[in-house]
């Protein structure tokens, strides 16, 4: 069984800044893309941004400039340094691996975390 586990979600004023955490635990040869998505109430989850094993990301615009995703130096983690929040960025965030392969080669697909709140006041 694999497992993301977030931390790091909380309360923070407008302007503000918070670090998201999320951790894969399990048995687990590789992840190649690690990704955060977001949702907000009545809204559909979004993608926030994404990262390869080689390091390669993409940003939806309403972050770009605002949200830097990286890999950890301990193996399949992922982080998401969030700065100049705003009330909009108020959402559950998952974190979420397409595709994470076992030791066997047995593949899990789509697999999420359970979410972390971020909460930005105004």
């Amino acid at each position: 069984q694999v497992q993301l586990v977030e931390s790091g979600g909380g309360l923070v004023q407008a302007g503000g800044a918070l670090r998201l955490s999320c951790a894969a635990s399990g048995s687990i040869r590789s992840i190649d893309v690690m990704g955060w998505y977001r949702q907000a109430p009545g809204k559909q989850r979004e993608l926030v941004a994404t990262i390869t094993s080689g390091g390669s990301t993409d940003y939806a615009d309403s972050v770009k400039g605002r949200f830097t995703i990286s890999r950890g130096n301990v193996k399949n983690t992922v982080y998401l340094e969030m700065n100049m929040l705003q009330p909009e960025d108020t959402a559950v965030y998952y974190c979420n691996a397409p595709l994470v392969v076992g030791p066997t080669g047995y593949r899990y697909s789509k697999v999420w975390g359970q979410g972390t709140l971020v909460t930005v006041s105004s």
